[in-house]
């Protein structure tokens, strides 16, 4: 579930505890979590470095070290960080342990263990498949137009690869494709000028707004410090199947397997 809104929430709220300090010891305590490596490799890389940075990359979450290490973490379904000063309480399900030098202990908390933790160097080749930030400023509604223009597939799926465009995920895919008033189906290279010009304003603003919110706590995502997002609550469309439309326009949203993604729209709004 964490897409941009979450996971630029996470790393917002994560910086002032992280950057700066010296980790001091990673414990995986789940193997799948870690990948491409084994722990005392990656202990042996970062532990003693200082966090120069924490930044992110799509849906990635990125600690930059002193010695130019990243630690990637994608948080996939259910995973998300819990700050917390005492190891005797870690929340359940958590995964990996980041501990920092002050006493600061990140907890990866992952209830379905499909997120994963990956040593890199500094041109990790995961980012660098991914395509262009939203909000980027080489991301313009031209951009937007020419990579539309070469794919034929339905829009839904074109807005989540994220070798196209970089951090949108599925929940937040239905409500940009609801206010742009576009069928998820519709081919990609079928938008007019204008219709391009709207979906790139709805992506940035959807976004946006849910980054304001703190993201969407719809099942397993909390923030950092225990609380929970609230972008769900401002969805038109998402998780609202058998609700009224709320643009007036006197229909109920619907909800389909598409693409093997669940996707909520308005047959009445999304012709």
């Amino acid at each position: 579930m964490p897409e941009l809104p979450e996971v630029e929430t996470i790393k917002n709220e994560l910086m002032p505890f992280a950057v700066g300090r010296v980790v001091k010891q990673i414990d995986i305590l789940s193997a799948s979590t870690l990948h491409a490596c084994t722990p005392e490799i990656l202990n042996a890389e970062v532990a003693g470095q200082r966090i120069i940075d924490l930044f992110r990359r799509g849906k990635y979450l990125v600690f930059r070290f002193q010695n130019k290490k990243l630690l990637l973490v994608h948080h996939k379904m259910t995973g998300s960080f819990q700050v917390r000063q005492d190891m005797l309480a870690i929340p359940k399900h958590t995964r990996a342990t980041i501990r920092l030098d002050d006493g600061t202990i990140l907890c990866f908390v992952d209830p379905r263990r499909f997120g994963r933790l990956e040593l890199s160097g500094p041109e990790a080749s995961a980012l660098r498949e991914l395509g262009p930030e939203p909000f980027a400023r080489e991301f313009t509604a031209k951009l937007l137009g020419e990579i539309l223009a070469q794919r034929r597939s339905p829009l839904k799926p074109v807005l989540l690869n994220q070798k196209l465009v970089a951090g949108i995920g599925n929940l937040y895919a239905d409500e940009i494709l609801f206010t742009a008033h576009l069928n998820p189906k519709r081919s990609a290279n079928s938008l007019t000028e204008r219709e391009i010009k709207c979906l790139h304003t709805e992506i940035r603003r959807v976004l946006k707004s849910g980054i304001a919110c703190k993201g969407a706590s719809i099942v397993n995502y909390y923030r950092p410090g225990g609380e929970r997002g609230e972008a769900h609550l401002a969805f038109q469309v998402a998780r609202r199947a058998g609700q009224k439309c709320l643009a007036g326009c006197g229909g109920k949203i619907e909800r389909i397997l598409f693409r093997g993604r669940g996707t909520y729209y308005c047959p009445r709004c999304q012709k």
